[in-house]
């Protein structure tokens, strides 16, 4: 292919159906550059069979902040969906007509009204915790730094081993990762090392049978040098095991006489969050023939970390002929990949 001098991204499609693309990206390093890509690569990178509104919406690159979902008495069903516009369109009637084609599209005659406005910042300021977020569910699922033990109400990916080694490499420490595949295994380890500062000069991914995934990293810290602290190793290490482990949160809980699902994954220390949850959150409950009542995302501080908490309160009638664990297993194996 030769050498590559200007920014540029070249993607090779598969020769055969089934076989992998090869996408080739020549740009300036930085730290969390990694975790950038994998980010895209996570966002465009799954095989969406099925549209609803929320798909329509991360196609066009619009980011779901807030979304408030309630269903009237009368079966009419309203969306709020508070967004930003990656291309900075929105407010251009040919952006705003798009958005309402690709939705009529999907939704066909199914829509009454259509609107887009813009909204003040006392609306759209999303981190302020919700009062209604009950303290012993942050304890329960969120705070897991403070414990070796995974708490119980939440769902694991386990076998996950994480060693360094500073004596193969006269520049670099080696991080060797083995675990459980996974969707945006890449980008869990890529956030986790962008968080730290932690920068990767190369690296070797296999996949096994099983899924088993044996992930080789050489990384450097920001000054360039290893990482030779025990201290900095060991809390390196645990936190790539805690966020490979449990890289999302999700528990069915009563909330009050109703039912309320709640899923969260930790924010990038760039403000930056997990790529379509609110997606995969709605398909898996749309294969459990699993009506949503109402529909809240917001971020709260947990401890010393931001998460985006997806609070989705279903609807009585369906919710309780389906047992809550089994809830719990069907949202958590499609948010990994597992379905």
């Amino acid at each position: 292919m030769g050498f590559l001098h200007d920014d540029v991204v070249i993607i090779r499609q598969a020769d055969k159906e089934g076989e992998p693309s090869v996408i080739t990206v020549n740009c300036p390093d930085k730290t969390g550059l990694g975790c950038d890509l994998c980010r895209i690569l996570l966002f465009f990178g799954l095989n969406i069979v099925r549209g609803d509104v929320t798909q329509v919406l991360c196609s066009l690159e619009l980011n779901i902040k807030k979304v408030k979902v309630s269903t009237t008495p009368d079966g009419t069903v309203m969306d709020l969906f508070f967004i930003t516009d990656t291309r900075e369109l929105l407010h251009t009637k040919i952006r705003q007509e798009e958005t309402y084609k690709a939705l009529e599209d999907v939704t066909q005659d199914a829509i009454i009204s259509f609107n887009v406005e813009k909204v003040g910042p006392e609306i759209t300021a999303c981190s302020q915790a919700s009062p209604f977020l009950p303290p012993a569910i942050t304890e329960d699922i969120f705070n897991i730094e403070t414990s070796n033990d995974l708490p119980s109400v939440s769902l694991t990916s386990n076998n996950v081993c994480v060693t360094m080694d500073n004596s193969l490499s006269p520049a670099h420490t080696l991080v060797q990762i083995v675990c459980q595949d996974h969707k945006g295994l890449l980008y869990d380890i890529m956030r986790t090392l962008k968080d730290y500062n932690i920068q990767i000069s190369y690296g070797r991914f296999y996949i096994k049978q099983g899924k088993k995934c044996e992930i080789d990293l050489f990384i450097m810290q920001a000054d360039g040098k290893k990482i030779v602290d025990p201290s900095k190793q060991s809390a390196l290490s645990s936190r790539l095991k805690m966020e490979l482990q449990q890289p999302l949160r999700v528990a069915v809980v009563s909330r009050g006489p109703d039912t309320e699902l709640l899923v969260a994954n930790p924010v990038e220390l760039s403000s930056k969050g997990r790529p379509l949850v609110f997606y995969d959150i709605t398909l898996a409950l749309k294969m459990l023939n699993t009506c949503i009542f109402s529909a809240e995302i917001a971020r709260h501080m947990i401890g010393d970390r931001e998460w985006e908490v997806y609070r989705v309160l279903l609807d009585e009638g369906d919710s309780l002929s389906i047992p809550r664990r089994k809830v719990e297993e069907e949202v958590w194996k499609r948010l990994m990949g597992w379905e």
